[in-house]
């Protein structure tokens, strides 16, 4: 099977950026405007990750701001890319988005992610007493299943709301664990090449040979992010592009802040080392005019044939941000 860019799914990822100089506040009103364009224009779903500790990005308290993109859009799909569940009590999770699929149903979306998105202080403070369980991972996605499925009989504790609303769950994954994991499920996988490019082919082919059909989904099905950034020529992606090359060197140096404002020559701010470790970790990434784009994009469908493409986007100006996502919609419309 072929995949092309006219009949593949177009998806957004936020992670909702706090501009150096802007505020919390600013990255949400971004983000609405942003959900609200993306509907416009015909994006499938809208997902916002869930960070920790992060001064540059605002989607900590990931289903309040689901909640609030939802209230101001009317049909594209809002979801969780994803929740990280070590960080929370399956049963509130399924409290949390129970009743956001009451609220709005038939749009919401709930990816789950095993890492605690956050460094190991905060995670404590996150689960003061979490019990250190590596394994305890699938345990809890199916404990979350349960709470979405239909009550059974003498059920001790269910999720109100929540009980057999039957949200969609999705598999994120980095690496090959969860590929595994969402095929023995039978659950749909999303994996994360826009930071950990490595094992992207490598998870899309165990998860496709491996998967076995569930009552969630009959076959397999595959969503690849990946960063894009669009401009109308490529010395203006490219320029565009250097606040997420800054975000992940401040990342790497263990100094994470706001997104930094875009410079003219992104080697003048970090060490040759420095800069080989971000274009590796970076090096899927799409950036240029709206034919170079269109080539990256094509080429990405033929090598992994993914169901569905999520495109991030990390651009400081807000405005620059809204024309990346109309050009890429519009090579897929075109």
């Amino acid at each position: 099977m072929s995949a092309d860019l006219q009949s593949t799914p177009f998806s957004i990822l936020d992670l909702a950026p706090i501009p150096d100089g802007r505020t919390a506040r600013d990255a949400f009103h971004h983000s609405l405007d942003l959900a609200q364009l993306a509907e416009q224009h015909g994006y499938h779903r809208y997902w916002l990750a869930e960070h920790h500790n992060m001064t540059g990005i605002a989607s900590a308290a990931t289903s309040v701001l689901i909640g609030y993109l939802a209230a101001g859009t009317d049909r594209i799909r809002l979801g969780a890319g994803g929740v990280m569940l070590p960080n929370h009590a399956p049963l509130v999770i399924a409290e949390q988005f129970g009743t956001l699929e009451s609220l709005y149903p038939g749009r919401i979306d709930l990816g789950l992610g095993r890492a605690p998105g956050t460094d190991p202080r905060t995670m404590q403070a996150l689960r003061r007493h979490l019990n250190g369980d590596a394994d305890g991972f699938p345990r809890d996605v199916e404990e979350l299943q349960r709470y979405f499925a239909p009550a059974e009989a003498n059920q001790a504790v269910q999720a109100v709301p929540g009980q057999g609303l039957q949200v969609p769950l999705w598999l994120l994954g980095s690496s090959l664990y969860s590929a595994q994991l969402a095929a023995a499920l039978g659950l749909p996988f999303a994996f994360a090449s826009h930071f950990a490019p490595d094992m992207l082919l490598q998870a899309l082919s165990l998860y496709r040979q491996n998967f076995k059909p569930s009552e969630a989904l009959a076959a397999p099905y595959a969503m690849v992010c990946v960063n894009v950034i669009a401009a109308d020529s490529d010395r203006d992606a490219r320029y565009l592009f250097t606040s997420q090359q800054q975000q992940f060197i401040n990342l790497r140096r263990g100094r994470p802040g706001p997104l930094p404002a875009p410079v003219e020559d992104i080697e003048t701010l970090a060490a040759p080392a420095e800069l080989f470790g971000v274009d590796q970790a970076l090096r899927l990434s799409i950036v240029g005019d709206s034919n170079k784009v269109r080539h990256g994009l094509q080429s990405l469908l033929r090598e992994t044939q993914a169901s569905e493409i999520m495109v991030n986007g990390q651009i400081f100006d807000h405005a620059a941000r809204r024309r990346s996502f109309e050009l890429i919609m519009a090579l897929r419309q075109a």
